[in-house]
């Protein structure tokens, strides 16, 4: 059974290299390849994959690139920024929308010669 309930506030950014390259191994296997595969289909050194397979920090970058690899990239999902609304500012841009149309002042409509 899979613990889904990772406490990640009370870890230590060291207890979570290692979860994340836990991780990274496990997935790997799970599909079935070598860290050489992996590493080749990275683009990164297999001492690289290695590292962060044992708990070893790596850079950003090679974190992308075997995750792109592995082809979970969705699992950065969690960093998008959503654009949020206040009621607030909602209830002002509710307030300056059009209520009706306006005549403008200028009659453009053409004169019957009858």
């Amino acid at each position: 059974m899979v613990n889904t309930n990772t406490n990640w506030v009370g870890m230590s950014d060291s207890a979570i290299v290692n979860t994340i390259g836990e991780f990274i191994k496990q997935h790997r296997l799970k599909i079935n390849k070598t860290q050489a595969q992996l590493s080749n289909e990275a683009g990164i050194n297999r001492w690289t994959l290695g590292q962060i397979e044992n708990g070893e920090a790596i850079t950003m970058i090679s974190l992308i690139q075997i995750m792109r690899a592995l082809d979970v990239l969705y699992l950065f999902e969690g960093f998008s920024i959503k654009q949020e609304i206040s009621p607030i500012e909602l209830a002002k841009q509710d307030q300056q929308k059009r209520k009706r149309a306006r005549n403008s002042g200028t009659d453009n409509t053409k004169q019957s010669d009858w």
